[in-house]
């Protein structure tokens, strides 16, 4: 079957079974919180997340779960309204995370979420992905594209 098809079809499940129960904004930071850090499991998960794990350990789904609840977080996202956006940067930054979330809500009109990530394989600077479009202000970005550049011409002059 479509791994696509079965992580759309249950993270729809689960958005509109938590929607019903009033319980989605809850078990969708619970979820963001496991994917942001699966190594710990909170003390007690959500009850109706609990029950949709059970659901899928029964129905021998548990190898989706990650895509599952990814899935999910970005139906429910968009549900309220909202932005899912990534901030990587070389090294922590301090103010940098309310500088990206005021410029990025007032050209977009909506609300974001934000989720920082550190990465020093960037060298310095950041990227920020929003949807499916990512804005590359890194070091390591820049260097490239003059690796680029420098291929580029120098093959021109043989």
């Amino acid at each position: 079957m479509n791994a696509g098809a079965i992580t759309k079809r249950y993270a729809r499940a689960l958005l509109l079974y938590t929607q019903e129960q009033g319980s989605a904004e809850r078990v969708c930071e619970q979820v963001r919180g496991l994917l942001r850090n699966s190594s710990t499991l909170p003390a007690r998960l959500e009850p109706d997340l609990e029950r949709f794990i059970a659901l899928l350990a029964r129905r021998d789904r548990t190898d989706y779960l990650r895509r599952i609840l990814r899935c999910f977080v970005d139906m429910y996202v968009e549900s309220v309204g909202l932005k899912n956006v990534r901030l990587i940067t070389a090294a922590p930054f301090e103010g940098l995370e309310e500088r990206v979330r005021d410029s990025i809500e007032k050209r977009t009109g909506c609300r974001v979420i934000i989720e920082t990530e550190v990465d020093p394989a960037l060298i310095g600077g950041f990227r920020v992905i929003v949807n499916d479009e990512m804005m590359d202000a890194s070091v390591r970005h820049q260097l490239e594209l003059l690796r680029r550049d420098f291929i580029e011409k120098n093959n021109r002059i043989v």
